[in-house]
């Protein structure tokens, strides 16, 4: 499975037309979500990175760790966050413009002229996912191919629901973080196609005064990176995005969550308030 990959430009080629594939059964926007408060669209951003310095290029998705100053501190997520209808719906009409990330997208027309409903509201939630990438992380909105959508995740702490559109960087390098993000974090796609960086994470949630005599624990399951001395975990939806693009494309599915060592980490009040 590991092997998978290919080169790159197969893997983005495959990537593409397994989405492309996926997504011609059935609507996949529900109505009104171009006004739900719940709504958010997130970038799955896919770039290349080196795990040493004389290692070669490899691909690997690109994830922001939230910092202290938000809610879900620590975590690693997708670029992205909930729609601003004003202004969302107004740089969603520059996707249309020959050029853009959008009208590059080789099934835009077929897209265009056959579902014109979910055409509008693709064109919403891509115009929202790079807003906030410019936003959070000076993502070059124009310099990114886009790959198509993946399914909706919901959200199990907070009332939202993601939308996930599947873009490849362009030749931009560097990034400069705002106040909300902590740090870029690379994952190759070797790595997460890997059975053996699998894990389970128990989590002791502390949310109120009566809970911290009698926390709720629960176990989610999660991929464990390691770069140098550092270790992240990815869980919770971002997880389950990742979980989705490589089942799509790989038909990969991770290993169990019963038979996957444990993995440790207690959550307090600040995590949902971001007031840490």
């Amino acid at each position: 499975m590991i092997n998978a990959l290919g080169n790159t430009s197969d893997f983005i080629n495959k990537a593409m037309s397994r989405l492309y594939e996926e997504n011609g059964r059935d609507r996949i926007f529900p109505k009104g979500v171009a006004n739900s408060s719940t709504a958010s669209a997130v970038l799955f951003l896919i770039g290349m990175c080196r795990q040493e310095k004389d290692f070669p290029l490899t691909p690997c998705l690109i994830l922001n760790k939230r910092s202290l100053k938000v809610k879900q501190a620590g975590d690693l997520c997708c670029p992205g966050g909930g729609i601003s209808s004003g202004m969302d719906a107004f740089l969603s009409k520059f996707l249309y413009l020959p050029g853009s990330p959008l009208t590059r997208w080789p099934y835009w027309q077929t897209w265009h002229k056959h579902r014109r409903r979910e055409a509008q509201n693709l064109a919403l939630l891509l115009a929202t996912c790079l807003r906030e990438g410019l936003e959070e992380m000076r993502l070059n909105p124009l310099g990114v191919k886009f790959l198509g959508p993946l399914p909706s995740q919901k959200l199990t702490m907070f009332q939202r629901v993601i939308y996930p559109m599947v873009c490849r960087l362009g030749r931009q390098k560097r990034f400069i973080t705002n106040r909300e993000v902590d740090k870029i974090v690379y994952i190759p796609f070797k790595d997460l196609l890997n059975p053996a960086y699998y894990a389970r994470y128990r989590v002791k949630i502390e949310t109120s005064l009566e809970k911290e005599k009698h926390p709720d624990i629960r176990d989610f399951p999660c991929f464990i990176h390691h770069f140098g001395d550092n270790t992240e975990v990815l869980w919770g939806a971002t997880f389950r995005i990742t979980m989705v693009f490589l089942e799509i494309v790989f038909n990969f599915k991770p290993p169990d969550m019963a038979s996957l060592p444990i993995v440790f980490r207690s959550l307090d009040k600040s995590y949902l308030t971001g007031n840490g």
